[in-house]
Parts: C-alpha cells; structure tokens; sequence
C-alpha cells in the first residue's frame, strides 16, 4: 500500500529505505542479485511477495521452474508491460531467455500458447550458454525495472514511473518486473543480455543506461554490478571502471574470486587488451543502524570494499 500523503510521482517520504539509504550515500557496487542466466516470463495482473508463486501463474508450473532453476545459476523474473495491471488470465505469453557472461551474452524471445510450456526450458543448457529452447535472437537490449510493490512498496513507488516514462520513449524494451534486489537502491532495474543491474535511476538516467547499452557501453552512475559475477567480484570490477573510467561492456571479466573465513576476498580483474588487477575486498560492517527494506528493523549496515587494488600486465 501507498503511505498516506506518498505522491504517486515517486517522490521521497520520509521512513522509506530508498529515502533514508539516499541520505547516507550508501554505495551500491555489489548488490546485484548473482546469476549467470536469466528466464523473464510474462505475466500481467497482481504479484504477491514471492512474485513467482503469489501471482495467476500456474502455480504447478511456477513451483516446478523454480525448483529446477534452484542450485543453478539461473534467476526467473516476472514482467508485465508498465502502466495499469489488468487481471489477465491468457495462457499466451512471451518467456525472455539470457546468458550474461562477457563476451558471450545473448538474448532470445519466445511465444508460448499455454505456461505448461514452461516445462519445456532446457534450464541446466541455460546455466552453461546454450539456448533453454526455441526462439529468437533479441538484436536490441531490453530494460526491466523493478515495480514489485508487495516486496517492497520503494519499488512501486519509485519504479512504476520511471517504467512508464522508459516505456513512452522505448515500447517493447522496457517492462516492469519483479525483485531485483536491493529495494533500499530504487528505482532499481535490469538490462538484458548483459545482466547489468543499475539503482537510484532518474528518467534520463535511465534513458541513457538503455542508449549506452545499445553501443555496448556501460554507465557507471549508479551501476549495482554485473550478474554473472560474485559480489565481491563485482565489487572490484567496479571499483577497475571507477579508477581508470573504462566503459566498455565487455572491456573487464572476473578472472577469480577466492574467499576467506574472515570476510576477505582476492579477485583477479582482467581487461581485453591485457591488463590485470588483483584486488583485496573486506566486508565492512558500522555504521546507525538502518532497515534493509521498508518495514524491517533497523541493522548494522555492512558492504563490501575494496581495501587493495594492484595493477599488473
């Protein structure tokens, strides 16, 4: 539900997450949700919490894809077209499917007539690069803004009218969809193939993140991190585009990312042309206490940093 005296518009009230982490600056590198592949499945009408199962897809289907896609490295979204959410019960649909890893990411659409097509995903090809089915290429990228509202109410507010505005300008590449993580960073959306997550987006913002994309070039204001990436390798990816201002989408991989029991990281970051750098990153924790989501208790705040970065090659 909407807060009473909340503007419909989006703008800030005071107690919201996306407010109050706004107002503490807090850095948003490495809070992108972690997947090498995605399945966007459409689907209008209401969502609940766990948009999946708490919406009018079959819920055999919905229980099934989201077990097969448990333990791998797969995410499945909902989406719906920005603006008023009819309770439509159509079976047709059209399920989106990606692979992000640099170098190699794509993107396909299909029309399905019944969601028991659903069952037919090849999610395990998916996890590894290969198409989960039929379809067909997506030339252009695709933008997903979050808007689940029973999630969080940061996302409706802020997101349905970024989606709207996206939509007026770019039909048939923006959609609303469902968490993506990070409520406390709204508006938050996804680009497609890439996996690039982005927070904090403003209408021009956001219009430039989707042309940038496009040319195969990363906006680095306001960028959560790549998917298909551990968040400490995110991290330090991000912090390499922060020092040396690289922008092109695939220009960096994630070569390494070895953990410690103590909260510390060494990732290795290695450019296309042949540089390298080998980072250190340390989970911080202090800070007032703030909730992570609308209507949570307040906790610690904690991030990750990168404490060392080496440059070699």
């Amino acid at each position: 539900m909407r807060p009473r005296g909340a503007a419909v518009t989006g703008e800030p009230w005071d107690g919201a997450c996306s407010t109050l982490s706004r107002s503490r600056d807090e850095p948003l590198a490495g809070s992108a949700p972690e997947a090498r592949a995605w399945v966007v499945i459409e689907q209008p009408g209401p969502w609940g919490r766990d948009a999946l199962t708490a919406s009018h897809l079959d819920q055999d289907v919905a229980r099934t894809v989201a077990a097969r896609a448990d333990g791998l490295p797969v995410r499945v979204q909902l989406a719906r077209r920005p603006g008023a959410h009819p309770d439509a019960r159509s079976d047709a649909r059209t399920v989106w499917t990606a692979f992000s890893a640099p170098g190699r990411s794509w993107l396909r659409s299909h029309e399905v007539a019944s969601a028991r097509a659903l069952l037919d995903l090849d999610l395990e090809a998916l996890a590894g690069g290969e198409p989960a089915g039929a379809g067909d290429t997506v030339e252009h990228p695709m933008i997903f803004v979050c808007t689940n509202a029973r999630r969080d109410r940061c996302c409706a507010l802020r997101g349905r009218p970024l989606a709207a505005a996206l939509a007026a300008r770019h039909h048939g590449r923006v959609w609303e969809c469902s968490h993506l993580g990070g409520h406390r960073f709204a508006p938050t959306a996804l680009t497609l193939p890439a996996g690039v997550l982005h927070g904090r987006l403003g209408p021009d913002h956001a219009f430039r993140v989707l042309e940038e994309a496009r040319q195969g070039r990363l906006v680095l204001d306001g960028y959560r991190g790549r998917s298909c990436w551990a968040r400490p390798g995110q991290v330090a990816e991000a912090e390499v585009r922060r020092l040396t201002g690289e922008r092109g989408l695939d220009a960096l991989d994630v070569l390494a990312t070895d953990g410690e029991d103590d909260g510390r990281w060494r990732v290795e970051v290695a450019a296309a042309d042949g540089r390298g750098w080998s980072a250190r990153v340390v989970e911080q924790r202090g800070g007032d206490p703030a909730p992570e989501s609308c209507g949570k208790a307040p906790v610690v705040p904690r991030r990750l940093v990168v404490e060392d970065l080496t440059a070699h090659g």
